[in-house]
């Protein structure tokens, strides 16, 4: 079953910048996908246009069955609680702590009044802390994020998404401002929820090596249009050097 389907998809910003031109796909549900290519190919675009961050000139999107660029704000809102967002530099609140930061994945099922108080209850409280175990977070869990190393906050942004009790995670450059061994960690995190939890996963990711070690499905994007779709051992290096030249990301090893 397909979770995702993306079909004729264009985005042209003001002054006629084409980001997106004519791209379909699809994903199927629990499936972990990357989406491959060189900086200002519209890999980012196209995730923000998955969970309407930004409105698509052209084209549909059905998400979970349900067509996205129909959605009023109401129904925009309930979209994006199955879906959670993780960022390249985490969008974290600094001055609170970790528990803090994770609880804001709930605001999406609040009123604005109990959002702005900051009032939870104990079983969102309880899987709180159950997701910060499964990260490996225990002894940071009170500590404010500006205290934290990149590979925490970026755990931290993952548990965030989590809360959400999402369908999907859309991941933007996750580990792009990480050390290879942070990176590695993250991503054997987020390889283990797709797999335990059944959350499909789609990756924005510039490190080749990477999409094919983890990925059930690698899909390239240059100047933004679809030039790959398929399993990563079809990503010959001709393929490879096809979109990058020689530029191929840092390796993460075994």
């Amino acid at each position: 079953m397909n979770i995702l389907e993306v079909n004729g998809l264009s985005k042209e910003y003001k002054g006629g910048t084409k980001a997106l031109t004519d791209v379909s796909f699809s994903v199927k549900e629990g499936e972990f996908v990357s989406i491959i290519g060189p900086s200002g190919a519209g890999k980012s675009t196209l995730l923000r246009c998955i969970n309407r961050m930004i409105d698509a000139t052209e084209g549909k999107i059905k998400f979970d069955g349900v067509s996205v660029e129909n959605l009023n704000r109401k129904e925009l809102r309930r979209h994006r609680t199955k879906i959670g967002m993780i960022f390249q530099h985490y969008n974290l609140v600094n001055r609170l702590s970790v528990i803090e930061n994770i609880l804001h994945g709930r605001l999406g099922y609040k009123s604005t009044i109990a959002g702005v108080l900051g009032i939870y209850n104990e079983e969102e409280k309880k899987q709180a802390f159950q997701i910060i175990s499964k990260l490996g977070l225990n002894e940071q869990a009170y500590k404010r994020c500006d205290e934290l190393s990149g590979g925490q906050k970026q755990r931290v942004g993952v548990a965030r998404a989590l809360i959400q009790n999402p369908k999907a995670l859309l991941c933007d450059e996750p580990i792009s401002s990480l050390d290879p061994n942070s990176a590695r960690i993250i991503m054997d995190h987020l390889k283990g929820i797709n797999k335990e939890m059944g959350i499909t996963c789609i990756f924005n990711l510039h490190q080749v090596d990477v999409a094919v070690k983890y990925s059930d499905k690698i899909i390239r994007v240059n100047d933004g249009r679809v030039i790959f779709d398929g399993k990563p051992e079809e990503l010959t290096k001709d393929k490879i050097h096809e979109i990058y030249g020689s530029e191929v990301g840092e390796l993460i090893t075994d």
